[in-house]
């Protein structure tokens, strides 16, 4: 439907806690729009609502072809999702569209297990690991107003500047 602008931080809606959202044309719309600004970027993993202003439960993700993906359930848009499982825990580097110039050392699950709906309101459950279980994460955390910053051992040895946007 239309590329969205990318918040940045600190933009309150980053900080915010999204709405659940019913299955059918809100949520249509804003995964579509997710959709569309994700492949404008052209070099991430996923994208919230609350990043595009929206304070709904909606995300999309899509690790297909990433050099760190082991694990590839292709585009991934999901409505109200809920962790119901995780597993491992790892630590590794992570970046974000509403923190461009950062990245950081985060440790996350390594396995998990979530629910969700999809726009046409279907249920789905999703297993996954690796990388792409790192950035579906990473993205429910944006529907709780957590920025990967937040889940940083310290701030001083465990972020960094960024040195490429690929």
């Amino acid at each position: 439907m239309a590329v969205r602008e990318v918040l940045l931080f600190p933009h309150p809606a980053l900080k915010a806690v999204a709405a659940p959202v019913a299955a059918g044309p809100v949520l249509e719309r804003v995964a579509s729009d997710l959709i569309d600004t994700m492949r404008s970027v052209g070099h991430t993993t996923g994208l919230a609502a609350t990043q595009i202003g929206e304070l709904s439960r909606v995300i999309v993700v899509d690790v297909t072809g990433h050099k760190r993906a082991t694990t590839e359930s292709g585009l991934l848009v999901l409505g109200n999702p809920q962790l119901v499982q995780e597993r491992g825990a790892e630590v590794s580097r992570e970046g974000c569209l509403s923190l461009p110039d950062l990245t950081a050392n985060v440790r996350r699950a390594t396995s998990i297990v979530i629910e969700a709906v999809t726009p046409s309101g279907e249920l789905v459950t999703l297993a996954t690991d690796g990388f792409e279980a790192r950035c579906v994460l990473h993205e429910l955390d944006h529907l709780d107003g957590i920025l990967f910053l937040d889940r940083v051992d310290s701030l001083a040895t465990d972020v960094f500047r960024r040195k490429s946007y690929s």
